[in-house]
């Protein structure tokens, strides 16, 4: 059976699945019915520095987006870091770890943006024989407006200076968690670098408002008639998550920093792809507030059989497995042609394929034939942009299928060639260059 142990810049873990800092890991009674659930390790809700605890609103902290089915897509939190007192939090971390020594237990740390600050919280933290910390630059919302989380995250000066404040003063790995409400994540993730994190994780939540009452015209959630925006998470951001995670482990100034995968993950196939670009870890809230801790149990079982299907021994055998396809748009080749094929045996003749690119795209797929209705895509006019394939509420029914080369396009008159050819030397390119090689 496939090995899941993960050795994450020498945190050890059964498997690669922790839960993010967040309201699943408050407190030890959460973390130690996690533990017995499988959860390989944990981010423990982020600390503050001592004194009077954070104030957390008294009503409702939480906005959603539900599917057709009313599945939960995403979820607006509204709440702040821990608001527990500190040393309650520090004897509860030193006790679960341990009764539970062979787990991953990560601390998040959020203080004011001062050296005296992180110097003072670091060795209290320290004290609890935690595997790690990890510096919440991320959060969007009520913190940063104090000068903390994502403010912090959002300027790559500050970023390096912190890192280095944590390396200098605690023996600890540090894992830098990095906004993605910024323009270009390589940025922050960069001065994490050099200022020495071991490690970064991503993304934290997108700011956001996910609705507005119309009947009283408040955001939600609605604190007494008012509401503000939130940190976005759970599924719906997985790709947004999936872009950031795989910019850095492709970026040469970032390439081989090990990376924590957060964003969406709630099945092990999420999981797989988060590995495969990149992460060495990957980290799940929304998804165990949706159903409970035991949801583990799918992942573990659904990651290890697809990696002995596979034949992947380890998680480093998936680890950065994709980054090297990860390319951009200009060196993708042009000369890869395809076009839409319909099973007629599968199709149940909705028309949503006909519909979708008849009003929305290229008139490509015919409607009826001999009177009949009849769904048939017309070569002709198909530019193999797979929009039916994404409407069709029958799996595998659309299919893309590649032309071979030596064969004609239809719609172009053209011979398909095997030779690589991208926007960098194609004729309509002012700014051409010679013929280069696929990009690597």
């Amino acid at each position: 059976m496939a090995d899941l142990r993960s050795n994450f810049v020498g945190i050890k873990s059964p498997n690669p699945f922790w839960l993010a800092s967040a309201p699943p890991t408050d407190k030890a009674y959460n973390v130690e019915r996690a533990f017995k659930a499988g959860w390989g390790g944990v981010v423990w809700k982020t600390l503050g520095e001592e004194g009077p605890p954070v104030v957390n609103v008294n009503g409702p902290r939480y906005g959603a987006i539900w599917g057709a089915d009313r599945r939960l897509l995403g979820l607006n939190n509204i709440e702040l870091i821990t608001d527990r007192d500190l040393q309650r939090n520090l004897q509860e971390i030193k006790m679960v770890k341990k009764n539970w020594p062979d787990r991953a237990l990560v601390v998040s740390i959020m203080v004011p943006c001062e050296e005296d600050a992180w110097k003072a919280i670091l060795p209290l933290v320290e004290e609890t024989e935690a595997d790690g910390i990890e510096l919440n630059f991320g959060c969007p919302h009520g913190m940063s407006e104090r000068g903390m989380g994502a403010a912090v995250g959002q300027v790559p000066e500050y970023v390096e200076m912190v890192v280095r404040w944590c390396k200098q003063y605690s023996r600890m790995p540090v894992i830098t968690k990095l906004t993605p409400n910024i323009t270009d994540v390589r940025k922050p993730a960069r001065a994490a670098k050099k200022g020495g994190t071991d490690a970064v994780s991503l993304i934290n939540t997108i700011n956001s408002i996910t609705s507005v009452n119309l009947d009283t015209f408040s955001p939600e959630p609605s604190i007494d008639g008012r509401g503000t925006h939130g940190g976005y998470c759970g599924p719906a951001v997985k790709p947004i998550a999936l872009s950031m995670v795989s910019e850095i482990a492709r970026d040469p100034e970032t390439y081989g920093l090990p990376i924590s995968g957060i964003g969406g993950v709630t099945t092990w196939r999420d999981a797989a792809e988060f590995l495969a670009l990149g992460a060495g870890t990957v980290q799940v809230c929304t998804a165990a507030m949706t159903y409970g801790f035991k949801i583990v149990e799918e992942m573990i079982t659904g990651l290890a059989n697809w990696m002995d299907e596979k034949g992947h021994a380890t998680l480093e055998d998936v680890t950065g497995r994709a980054v090297r396809n990860v390319t951009d748009w200009q060196f993708l080749n042009l000369n890869y042609i395809t076009k839409a094929h319909i099973d007629q045996d599968l199709c149940i003749k909705c028309g949503r394929c006909h519909i979708a690119c008849e009003d929305t795209s290229h008139q490509a797929i015919s409607k009826e034939k001999d009177g009949k209705r009849h769904f048939e895509v017309m070569d002709n006019e198909c530019v193999g942009c797979n929009l039916c394939v994404n409407v069709c509420p029958v799996e595998d029914c659309i299919t893309m299928e590649a032309l071979e080369p030596g064969s004609i396009d239809e719609r172009t008159g053209r011979i398909v060639t095997s030779k690589y050819a991208n926007w960098t030397t194609h004729p309509n390119n002012p700014m051409r260059k010679e013929e280069v090689e696929p990009a690597e």
